[in-house]
């Protein structure tokens, strides 16, 4: 069944943060986020530069935005409660098919001085949470470099299993080659473990 039109759910509440579409005018809040956390994105967010100004992190948003509007692509920031402060990124992407395959990958980055701390697992226990109940989502994918062994652990810790591991699968900016694991939760394990 062809489900569109669709109209994506704009945001998610917890005591702890807010997970929301970007809305216009987030830029200065993603630069600001990525700018801090530099050095703790650039091991494994292949995108993560030096400097990020807040004219292109805005433009980045507006794309984002459109993405999300026309059901396309859903990038989510995780935002503190009073919304001052992006707490890190994530999203629902159809890497797997469009949106009538009911399947999406989640990605995530914790900014730098928020990492470490366990908010990462309690933002994806959210996301699987919202993402099945809320989304019309069947499946949901995580893909992380092997060496990542935080990025595992949150996997694992919200119930995913690991599927796969797929050698030298990516090509980096300095020439190496990343080994990637994908895990998977469906929507009826999800339901099991969370009755």
């Amino acid at each position: 069944m062809d489900i569109k039109p669709f109209f994506a759910p704009e945001y998610y509440i917890t005591d702890e943060f807010t997970i929301r579409s970007y809305m216009l005018g987030d830029g200065p809040l993603l630069a600001e986020a990525v700018n801090a956390s530099y050095e703790h994105l650039k091991r494994f967010m292949p995108w993560a530069k030096p400097h990020t100004e807040d004219i292109e992190a805005e433009n980045t948003i507006r794309r984002w935005r459109g993405e999300y509007l026309l059901a396309t692509n859903f990038t989510l920031g995780v935002f503190d409660p009073d919304g001052k402060r992006l707490l890190g990124s994530s999203g629902f992407h159809l890497r797997e098919g469009d949106l009538n395959n009911r399947a999406a990958e989640i990605g995530m980055w914790i900014r730098a001085d928020a990492a470490h701390k366990g908010l990462g697992s309690r933002v994806l226990r959210a996301i699987l949470t919202w993402g099945f109940t809320a989304w019309p989502w069947e499946r949901l994918t995580w893909r992380c470099n092997e060496e990542n062994i935080a990025s595992r652990r949150t996997a694992e810790k919200a119930g995913m299993r690991l599927e796969g591991r797929f050698r030298a699968v990516t090509r980096l900016p300095d020439g190496t080659r990343e080994t990637m694991l994908a895990f998977a939760i469906l929507k009826d394990e999800w339901e099991m473990g969370n009755r």
